[in-house]
């Protein structure tokens, strides 16, 4: 059992159906569940074939000041990434969506930091989405220019200190990537973030 900030409800995994549980999720909010399993990966094989998989790939960019780039995309706050196309490589498409969608040129492409996984309904299908996630770096720090034909409105370098606004309004595996990257340290102090992103 993980450790618990809020309350977690146990679901039964003998009786579970990922499709049912899912659809009855819009009827309640601010829940967390959990699953637990004496054999998870059996369980998570299970859970992947009720789905349709997608792979994609994104990065975490440092540039020389240390600060860290965020997109601000469908009203939440993101990283770069998207779908890996045919034939590609996971790193390959991850370097080739942060170019796109912010406008820079990634220096390195370095180690992979996590792969992260989410739902969502695409017309009548379940999608379970794979993002491997990349640690990459730029030379000085390059402006930025949001690709707007997928949704991205704001691009803009944030320090370490300056995340809150970012963690109160993103998804758990955007929170997954920041811990992987080492930046949601416990002493974080908040710093005022208005001036640090752009409106495009």
């Amino acid at each position: 059992m993980p450790k618990q900030i809020k309350k977690i409800q146990q679901v039964d995994v003998q009786q579970f159906d990922f499709q049912i549980f899912y659809k009855n999720l819009a009827r309640v909010s601010g829940k967390d569940y959990i699953l637990l399993d004496p054999d998870p990966k059996k369980l998570f094989k299970k859970i992947r074939k009720s789905c349709e998989m997608i792979k994609a790939a994104g990065g975490l960019v440092k540039n020389a000041k240390d600060n860290y780039l965020f997109i601000f995309r469908n009203k939440k706050w993101d990283l770069p990434k998207g779908k890996v196309e045919k034939d590609e490589k996971m790193k390959e498409a991850a370097l080739r969506e942060v170019e796109e969608e912010c406008g820079v040129k990634i220096f390195t492409n370095d180690e992979k930091l996590c792969k992260t996984y989410h739902v969502y309904q695409l017309d009548n299908r379940l999608v379970l989405k794979k993002t491997n996630w990349y640690s990459m770096t730029v030379k000085g720090e390059p402006k930025l220019i949001p690709q707007k034909e997928e949704g991205i409105t704001k691009a803009g370098w944030l320090s370490k200190l300056e995340l809150s606004p970012v963690l109160k309004n993103t998804y758990p595996s955007i929170v997954q990537v920041l811990e992987a990257g080492g930046l949601l340290a416990d002493n974080i102090v908040v710093k005022p973030v208005l001036a640090a992103i752009k409106k495009v």
